[in-house]
């Protein structure tokens, strides 16, 4: 039996898939990773990726740090792949209960996805800082003043993305949500991440259901605990077996 065939025969088998994704989801639809040999961490800028991204960045130098945002975070135009509407697909067929994922773009509901966990939060949704009043990814393009730093209309102050950033911490919510699905699951399907992220890599370890499975180009840390290891294309993979 194939690879393909016996991850089709355990979706099969399954009624409660959860999915866990990271950048590697997104990477088909032309928006680039962090960690890969040309992800945004191997870019040369005048900081670290890393310390851009972080929230005492942010606050000290909102200047640098919307530039880079903006310039290199943001893919109002990407659309979903292959990855995206085949996980929509398995959802609306009753098997998948929920998609927990790293990535901020928005992709997995653009798709047609109604249960999705952002555990870095959703670069669509941004509020402000002081009168809490929220946008969307478009209004606050709009509003970004001569420095590109978007202000609130109502009340001028910042407007920040709701993007979990460098020593921030996850939302509990959402966290909790993710930990109960993949408690619940029969089947999970991690695919597109190095897990080498956490606290988020670290929800694998409530998984105790029958199948694990990792999709993904590169070798991870988790291949030697897994019952099954496709280094391939998500989008391939999972549009041949859904």
């Amino acid at each position: 039996m194939t690879d393909i065939e016996q991850l089709h025969q355990w979706i099969d088998d399954s009624n409660d898939i959860v999915f866990f994704g990271g950048a590697g989801v997104s990477t088909e639809s032309n928006i680039p990773d962090f960690r890969s040999d040309n992800g945004l961490y191997k870019k040369q800028y005048r900081y670290p990726a890393e310390q851009m991204i972080s929230h005492s960045f942010f606050l000290s130098n909102p200047e640098e740090f919307y530039e880079f945002y903006f310039n290199q975070m943001i893919f109002p135009d990407a659309q979903p792949n292959a990855a995206h509407k085949a996980l929509a697909q398995l959802e609306k067929r009753g098997k998948l209960k929920a998609v927990v994922t790293q990535n901020i773009d928005g992709l997995h509901q653009k798709a047609g996805s109604k249960v999705v966990y952002e555990l870095h939060g959703l670069v669509l949704k941004n509020t402000c800082m002081h009168c809490h009043a929220h946008y969307d990814l478009e209004q606050t393009m709009a509003a970004r003043d001569d420095k590109g730093i978007p202000r609130c209309p109502k009340c001028g102050h910042i407007i920040k993305p709701d993007v979990v950033l460098y020593e921030e911490g996850l939302d509990e919510r959402t966290i909790y949500a993710a930990v109960d699905a993949i408690e619940k699951a029969d089947l999970l399907i991690v695919g597109g991440t190095s897990l080498v992220v956490y606290p988020a890599a670290g929800l694998i370890r409530y998984f105790h259901g029958k199948h694990l499975v990792l999709i993904n180009r590169d070798v991870t840390p988790m291949d030697d605990q897994a019952d099954l290891v496709i280094h391939d294309s998500i989008g391939k993979i999972l549009s041949n077996v859904i």
